[in-house]
């Protein structure tokens, strides 16, 4: 197996060697998994290239499942390694979700579930951007009784919803920005993002830029970048009604004259549903919709990243609603269908599992927000952005 050439850091080789001799101990007598947390810039992928190549020469046979939250991250994992030459024909890279859940089809073979695998034929799993896993996809992961090694950002919001971060206090950090990073602006920013909670207004690179309240012509830029929307960019913002109004906005550039879903729309799911393979934060584009009944639509929705279409029925309340619905009685949940909103503008916490090569952020705080809750927010929002970052001050 052949590697390029690879410099790592003192901090590198230093979290490299103590998670090989973790992967050496008897998984019997010592902890199932072991927590690598890292901040935007500091060489994650590269560890975890050069780890499969050290663990290569402990274990020939040993089975590999790559795995991330979101299909596009795991694309992005799968290319990175195929890059370095590391994959092996056993091992494995994808989604969480494909790892440990199986498909339901009916009798025509189409999809209509998902359920939990009672076994998988893996020896090790590794995770990268494990800021998105939730609880229960945790806790099933643990089921297996496979030995886990979890790479994530600890810098970032926890997920979606709940208390639990499983990378919020990582037993090992990376924390030297790598080389190649170094000269980034938005790495720049995400530090400044991180350590102070504030970036300052100005020009940072030829497409990397924070607007100034006072100049004049800052409305007339941001109005120039919102109608060059395309499916590259990413729009964030903090409070839904912000959300609502940018999603107005650019529907409207686009040219969609009704209100109501249409095909072509940009959509974002707003709750879990693990038997439709579907979850919070996902964002997609409607391929067909129509009229299910006074509450539903039925849609069919290619979700960004991920093989096959999504086919159910969608709520049309939530379209434009203040917030996610809920259905609470058992009746309702038994007829329920799925909750997906207009997906141009995100809130940053929706956001979190995504990243675009363009990113316009509305910087804006909550009142009850804390000092390091808003550093997350902002540091979140930041490291979204791939090539270009446009940030509008509150």
């Amino acid at each position: 197996m052949y590697v390029r050439m690879v410099t790592l850091s003192p901090g590198q080789k230093d979290v490299l060697n103590k998670v090989v001799a973790w992967c050496k101990k008897d998984k019997s007598q010592s902890q199932l998994y072991i927590t690598v947390g890292g901040y935007a810039g500091t060489g994650k992928t590269t560890l975890i290239a050069v780890l499969r190549k050290r663990i290569a020469k402990l274990q020939k046979d040993i089975k590999v499942g790559f795995v991330s939250y979101t299909g596009k991250a795991a694309r992005v994992l799968r290319n990175k390694l195929k890059e370095a030459k590391v994959l092996l024909s056993e091992d494995t890279v994808g989604t969480i979700h494909s790892l440990i859940y199986s498909p339901v089809v009916n009798e025509k073979e189409e999809i209509i579930g998902w359920k939990q695998k009672e076994k998988i034929d893996r020896d090790l799993i590794i995770i990268d951007e494990a800021s998105m896993v939730d609880e229960i996809i945790w806790l099933h992961l643990l089921s297996y009784k496979v030995p886990i090694i979890v790479v994530g950002d600890h810098g970032q919001l926890p997920p979606i919803a709940g208390s639990f971060h499983l990378i919020a206090n990582p037993e090992l950090e990376l924390v030297e920005i790598h080389r190649q990073a170094q000269n980034n602006p938005i790495i720049a920013l995400s530090i400044q993002a991180r350590q102070n909670g504030y970036i300052r207004p100005g020009v940072y690179g030829n497409y990397v830029q924070k607007f100034s309240k006072e100049d004049s012509d800052t409305q007339e830029a941001v109005s120039e970048l919102l109608a060059n929307y395309s499916l590259d960019t990413l729009i964030l913002c903090g409070y839904n009604r912000t959300r609502k109004k940018l999603n107005l906005h650019i529907r409207d550039t686009l040219g969609f004259t009704s209100p109501l879903p249409q095909i072509g729309d940009r959509v974002i799911c707003l709750r879990n549903n693990h038997e439709k393979h579907i979850f919070n934060g996902m964002t997609g584009t409607i391929q067909k919709i129509s009229d299910e009944s006074t509450q539903w639509y039925r849609a069919e929705i290619k979700m960004d990243g991920e093989d096959g279409i999504y086919k159910g029925l969608i709520s049309k309340d939530q379209f434009m609603s203040d917030a996610a619905l809920n259905f609470t009685n058992k009746r309702s949940r038994i007829m329920a269908g799925d909750l997906f909103d207009f997906g141009y503008a995100l809130t940053v916490h929706k956001a979190q599992g995504s990243q675009a090569k363009r990113v316009i952020l509305f910087e804006e705080r909550f009142s009850k927000m804390d000092d390091e809750a808003w550093r997350r927010w902002l540091y979140t929002a930041v490291t979204r952005a791939e090539e270009e970052l446009y940030i509008i001050p509150q």
